[in-house]
Formats: C-alpha cells, sequence, structure tokens
C-alpha cells in the first residue's frame, strides 16, 4: 500500500486565545494558492487516493478538500490525527490502495519516524526522532509498505516548494 502524509497548508494566526481558537484557524489565501500547486504536481506524478483521513481541525479539513481532487474514494475524520500518533490511528489505515493521512506537527513527523523505524527507539524517544524529518506546512511524505511499526520505506519527501511553477 502506499500512504502519504500531508501536513496541513499555511493557516492564518488564531485570533484570540485558547485550542478551540487554534482549532478554527482557516487557510490562508496564500495557503491554499501554494496547496494546490502541490495538489497539481501529485496530480502529474500519477497520484490517485483511495481514501482520505484527515483531522478535525479546520485548517486541516481545508486542505484534505483541496486534495480531494485526487479522490477516488471516500473522505473521514479522523480525531486520531488531531493527537500524538497512536495504533488506534494505524488500526483506522487500510492494508491496501493509496491513503493519504492530512494533519498537523509535531505528531506527522513522529508517525513518520514510527512508521519507518517502529518501535526499537522507545516511545519517549520516538517524539525526538521525528525531529529529524522536516515536514513543513503543505508538505508531503509518500511511503509504501505495510502500515505498521517499521512497515514502510520512504519513497519521497516533498517539501511544497518543489511543486510551484
Amino acid at each position: 500500500m502506499e500512504l502519504f502524509l500531508v501536513r496541513h497548508a499555511l493557516a492564518l494566526s488564531p485570533e484570540g486565545d485558547g485550542e478551540e481558537a487554534d482549532d478554527q484557524r482557516p487557510l490562508a489565501p496564500k495557503g491554499v494558492k501554494r496547496f494546490r500547486q502541490v495538489v497539481r504536481g501529485l496530480a502529474a506524478l500519477g497520484v490517485r487516493l483511495d481514501l482520505l483521513l484527515t483531522s478535525p481541525k479546520r485548517r486541516a479539513l481545508e486542505t484534505a478538500e483541496l486534495l480531494a481532487d485526487l479522490l477516488e474514494g471516500e473522505s473521514r475524520v479522523s480525531p486520531h490525527l488531531a493527537s500524538p500518533p497512536s495504533p488506534a490511528l494505524l488500526d483506522e489505515v487500510p492494508r491496501e490502495g493509496r491513503v493519504a493521512l492530512v494533519g498537523h506537527e509535531p505528531y506527522l513527523s513522529e508517525l513518520l519516524a514510527w512508521l519507518l523505524f517502529g518501535d526499537f527507539l522507545g516511545e519517549s524517544a520516538r517524539s525526538g526522532t521525528g525531529e529529524r524529518f522536516l515536514l513543513k506546512k503543505g508538505g508531503v511524505a509518500w511511503l509504501e509498505g505495510e502500515p505498521r511499526p517499521g512497515g514502510m520505506v520512504l519513497r519521497a519527501l516533498f517539501p511544497p516548494k518543489v511543486f510551484r511553477i
């Protein structure tokens, strides 16, 4: 199977304080424009998606809407994409097809490290390993293999800038 880890596009600064204000941040117009270029670039590479899972936070939902141009299957919201990686998140990922997960940092980089290297580092050290992967806003990590700790290989790591024309 192929798995695409997608960090949400550039969002506006929060208006107000607290978690609710952060959760409701929309994409910035610049973020929408730039992420459309990412979607066009992925389409040019022949990327089509069978499933799209997204964080419930507004900026991720809006990013997923833009990514839906590549979707041939269904789209679902997963609260697990707004928190550290867990077995519960991996249980939501099918074992075949092409799936995109739209979420946030530092969780996506931690998930990437976990899928590539497995649990040999232990729970507390895994988050530090994620810091070695730079997943910019609107960036995409393309993995292949079995969606389990240590079961995937990195096919490509695309900063959004690579798709700008």
